[in-house]
């Protein structure tokens, strides 16, 4: 006799998603996760004036579908990213304010960074998002790493440094850690390129009222005492019978399992039998990028009364990316920022008060004198949480996609995959963790018949 007809190793996006799913179709499900919460790689947080902040994945945007629709279901509402006003570049010391697509930069390097973004669109409109390692020239594209393929394309310095400073913003790792078929996969699995980096329009232009743990929260308590919390799994084994998933403290049988956990932790459960050489291969070659998210709260959103957005770009510091987070009701003024990549992995290094002094330190420089008296600084650092090891999600680095991707999302036996590194659209974003969540639910309804 089985325990369950299904076991969900994992309580974010994609494992609620999945064990959802299966309920709705009338299976028993049991959810084992590894933390004292649910909700993943989305974490809430509060200032200390009570204000609701996001330590971790925070905006929705257009073409989003599965994770808004499920936002509208669970009864939660969102609002918009602020962005009215003047964006500032910093570059060389120097302030930029701009409110068009030059980002701030000097003219030629501001066309040379459009030729480079047009020919990045061009090659990533011809990637194929099931199944990149058939992609034309798909060899071609994953022996490069991006910043190989940038220096032969350009010898802007500008413009390599901005792209350089984009790449840590949306991968949390630098760009010579990610081969360039993984980023144009990237790319055209977030739509473009303009709408991965863009607040109205684009991936940043709404928020979810409370938080976009809600989401998972919503989720687990619908599912109720299928869901345990504390249970990190050791062992999963599989034969003719089914599978026996081992954790700390127990183990539930079922007849299948579906593995929702970041690649990297996935790698370090048992699996007996062990598992094919390009499954467990796999799992060794998509490391998690470095983070450090900043919430900094203020009084007001002062900010606005000098017509700025909060959107700073700094080609020259180490926090360097920043944007307006501030309530829906503007009841304070909230900055969010982040150390990434190698930034993050030096600060990591470095006492929490350094840390915040430089955030600080840098806040005044952008914003002026009246940054330099915050209220509050909730800091969160994704390499140090045990069962994450770090943000956003993981890269595939030059080779990988060719080598070893099309053991990303398949079965293994009675063994599903799920988590946002596995989906074809929005890869590495909540949407795609909860389409990723849906797939596997799919795939385990349609082999229990």
């Amino acid at each position: 006799m089985r325990d369950v007809d299904v076991v969900v190793v994992g309580a974010g996006l994609a494992g609620l998603t999945a064990a959802r799913a299966l309920v709705a179709e009338g299976k028993t499900v049991a959810v084992l996760e590894a933390r004292d919460r649910v909700a993943g790689r989305n974490l809430g947080g509060f200032l200390s004036n009570g204000v609701p902040v996001e330590m971790g994945g925070q905006w929705v945007g257009p073409t989003q579908d599965a994770v808004l629709e499920l936002i509208k279901e669970l009864g939660l509402e969102t609002f918009p990213s602020y962005d009215d006003g003047e964006a500032v570049t910093y570059l060389d010391g120097q302030a930029h304010r701009y409110s068009d697509a030059t980002f701030g930069l000097p003219l030629d390097s501001a066309a040379e960074v459009g030729r480079l973004w047009e020919q990045i669109e061009i090659l990533a409109a011809t990637v194929s998002t099931s199944s990149p390692w058939e992609t034309e020239g798909a060899a071609d594209l994953d022996r490069q790493t991006l910043d190989s393929w940038l220096t032969t394309n350009t010898d802007d310095t500008i413009a390599l440094r901005f792209f350089r400073l984009l790449v840590p913003a949306l991968f949390s790792a630098e760009a010579p850690e990610l081969s360039l078929l993984h980023f144009l996969f990237y790319v055209k699995s977030g739509t473009s390129l303009e709408t991965l980096v863009s607040t109205t329009g684009g991936a940043q232009e709404e928020r979810v009222v409370g938080g976009t743990h809600r989401i998972s929260e919503r989720m687990a308590e619908e599912l109720g005492d299928r869901v345990k919390l504390g249970c990190v799994v050791r062992t999963i084994r599989q034969d003719d019978e089914g599978v026996r998933v081992e954790y700390e403290g127990g183990e539930v049988t079922a007849a299948r399992v579906v593995v929702a956990v970041p690649q990297t932790l996935a790698g370090r459960i048992r699996y007996v039998p062990v598992l094919p050489a390009l499954r467990d291969g796999l799992t060794q070659q998509i490391p998690a990028g470095a983070v450090i998210k900043f919430q900094v709260g203020y009084e007001t959103p002062f900010w606005r009364e000098d017509g700025l957005n909060g959107f700073v770009l700094s080609l020259d510091d180490e926090f360097n990316v920043v944007l307006d987070n501030s309530p829906h009701d503007a009841s304070c003024g909230v900055l969010v920022g982040f150390l990434e990549g190698a930034h993050a992995r030096r600060a990591g290094e470095t006492p929490p008060e350094q840390r915040r002094r430089l955030v600080v330190d840098t806040l005044v420089k952008y914003f002026g004198p009246k940054a330099a008296e915050p209220f509050d600084i909730v800091e969160q650092d994704w390499t140090n949480e045990e069962f994450t090891r770090g943000c956003y999600g993981g890269r595939l680095g030059a080779g990988v996609w060719t080598q070893y991707g099309k053991a990303l999302a398949a079965p293994v036996g009675r063994i599903h995959w799920a988590g946002s590194e596995t989906s074809d659209v929005w890869n590495g974003y909540m949407d795609g963790a909860v389409r990723s969540g849906r797939r596997a639910a799919a795939e385990v309804l349609a082999d229990l018949g």
